[in-house]
């Protein structure tokens, strides 16, 4: 383990023991280096690192503090290795994704309200018009956000944004070929949309799964290989 990890560690450790709760201030960077047995330079990295997480937020000319620790702010760290993700690493999120969001879409049809339907429902119109992939995209994302946030847990609802970002739900819709592409993944979010409606959790944990099924199944496959009528163009 390299210096900076051990200061890490250490820090780390001070917040789970209580010596650091949330919110707190770190003592000045002499004191805690003393404290730790670090040399200020690793403490000064581990600080950095720790801020890159979130565990820890700089305050302009106020020092350093340990962060509210939600987790589901800490989790969003993890955006950046799911964006860049590709291949092989993008498919395992998907079938982690494909674990989580049908369950999820079945809470939701319990808790969904009717203002969140109709905003999904407008999100919906949106999208059957002319407009572009990025648009597309965007209307896409917030289709998912919104069922999953109906759900009322902020942790699993960033972990759905985590497992499928924009830039991999935009790659997916720019590699696919055929036309009929956005047209189905349209019509598995009507399908989606109208089991939510109804209140028909089975329903809507099954029409979840297959949209999912079908982005994991074009990134295996690979867009040409496919059948005009199964490609998903959104996630």
């Amino acid at each position: 383990m390299s210096v900076t990890d051990q200061a890490i560690e250490k820090i780390k450790d001070m917040i789970v023991s209580g010596a650091l709760l949330p919110g707190a201030r770190l003592p000045n960077e002499a004191d805690l280096a003393d404290l730790l047995g670090l040399s200020r330079s690793s403490l000064r990295e581990a600080v950095r690192a720790l801020t890159a997480m979130r565990i820890l937020v700089p305050k302009q000319g106020d020092g350093t503090y340990v962060s509210g620790l939600e987790p589901h702010l800490l989790l969003e760290s993890l955006a950046f290795a799911a964006d860049v993700s590709q291949g092989h690493t993008a498919h395992q999120l998907l079938q982690v994704r494909r674990l989580l969001e049908p369950p999820a879409t079945a809470l939701a049809a319990h808790n969904v309200t009717t203002d969140r339907l109709l905003e999904l429902r407008a999100i919906l119109d949106r999208s059957a018009g002319e407009i572009s992939i990025e648009e597309f995209v965007e209307l896409d994302i917030e289709f998912h956000r919104l069922i999953a946030d109906a759900v009322g847990n902020p942790v699993l609802s960033t972990l759905l944004g985590i497992l499928s970002t924009h830039t991999q739900r935009l790659r997916i819709v720019r590699g696919i070929s055929h036309a009929p592409a956005r047209e189905q993944a349209h019509r598995d979010h009507e399908t989606i949309w109208r089991a939510l409606a109804t209140g028909d959790a089975g329903l809507a944990s099954s029409a979840s799964a297959v949209h999912v099924a079908a982005v994991e199944d074009w990134l295996a496959n690979g867009s040409t290989t496919q059948a005009p009528d199964s490609d998903p163009s959104a996630s």
